[in-house]
């Protein structure tokens, strides 16, 4: 058998792992039937105790699993931290039955559909306490089981890796560019390997990320903990594409091999030359819808927009006596995500643009 060709990523010499002490650790009751640290391929379960009406010493079960083989950095990777965003879940579910154990040196901890619950119900939200997992971070281990999620991640996984693969998709409210995302970090040269690790990937259309300040999800989390950074938007409106799985499957191994946890041999799709590089640059890139009613989009994805220039309106279909309420772009760029399904009320994001970096 022919050895093994890996790289050797510079964030293992340039990375110090961050330990972020856990909150209310004193009341951590979640417990996992997989080693975290022992080597080979283990899958199973985390428990988190649960005692509703109908199960009074139940658990609730997350699945997960490690695949370890040889010194080498330790990569998380998350699927379904929104029950109704596919790709990502599925990729990571092949990849725990399939890749081979040989092929990795360092390990792999993968939690495919991360908020189970949520996953099972095909939900953005938990129906366990309605909570978003991504806006959750770093959570609390006496919180909800969302929050309770979160905290086992933020401590016990974080505290291990070197890199993390977070894998999203639209969701049901919204119909995204197939992407690669970039986490900026405080510090210029983690941000530079965030962007590497993006470009690695070789998604079509990469974009700056701008989450309004808001640092409550896995990757934001990730990396105030020193991590390098991936985040996706593979296509949406609750559903799974063809296009974008594939995607999703060459960038997962793509990025492996870029992190040099995956045998460059392994890598079934070759490189793709880097795509551009665009910026969500804060709220005037978001159209907000204003009213209720239905909204109708003038463009298309990728179309090049203006500033000032009419993005679609809202019709009033519940009173057909008012006329539609036009809606403008607050930012020049491309139209990067569009309202899935029609129906909106105030506050609802109709549409996004992104802007040439």
């Amino acid at each position: 058998m022919a050895m093994a060709s890996f790289r050797t990523p510079p964030f293992l010499r340039d990375r110090q792992k961050t330990h972020i002490p856990a909150r209310n650790p004193h009341c951590a009751t979640a417990f996992s039937d997989i080693d975290l640290d022992a080597p080979g391929r283990q899958t199973g379960f985390l428990h988190i105790p649960h005692s509703p009406h109908d199960d009074a010493w139940g658990t609730v079960p997350i699945p997960m699993a490690v695949l370890a083989n040889g010194a080498g950095p330790t990569i998380i990777l998350e699927g379904g931290n929104h029950g109704d965003e596919y790709e990502g879940q599925i990729v990571l579910g092949e990849l725990i039955r399939d890749l081979p154990l040989e092929c990795i040196r360092g390990r792999l901890i993968v939690m495919p559909s991360l908020n189970a619950p949520a996953s099972q119900a095909g939900l953005r939200t938990s129906p366990q306490d309605g909570r978003n997992l991504n806006r959750t971070f770093p959570g609390d281990h006496a919180g909800t089981i969302t929050e309770q999620i979160a905290a086992y991640v933020s401590d016990e996984l974080f505290s291990r890796g070197d890199a993390f693969l977070s894998l999203h998709s639209g969701g049901s409210s919204l119909d995204i560019i197939p992407s690669a995302l970039v986490q900026p970090a405080n510090d210029a040269a983690h941000t530079q390997r965030n962007l590497d690790a993006v470009l690695a990937f070789g998604a079509p259309f990469n974009v700056l990320l701008n989450t309004l300040g808001d640092a409550r999800t896995s990757v934001a989390a990730a990396v105030a903990a020193g991590l390098t950074c991936v985040s996706t938007e593979m296509a949406g409106r609750g559903t799974v594409t063809d296009t974008a799985l594939a995607l999703c499957r060459a960038g997962a191994l793509r990025v492996l091999v870029h992190w040099g946890v995956l045998d460059e041999a392994h890598a079934r799709q070759s490189a793709t030359p880097p795509a551009p590089l665009f910026r969500v640059a804060g709220s005037k890139a978001y159209v907000i819808a204003t009213d209720r009613g239905v909204f109708e989009a003038y463009h298309r994805h990728g179309e090049p927009v203006q500033a000032g220039q009419p993005a679609g309106r809202i019709h009033q279909t519940h009173d057909p006596r008012r006329a539609p309420i036009e809606l403008v772009y607050g930012a020049s760029g491309v139209v990067y995500a569009k309202r899935h399904p029609g129906i909106v009320v105030p506050g609802n994001v109709c549409c996004v643009v992104a802007s040439p970096d």
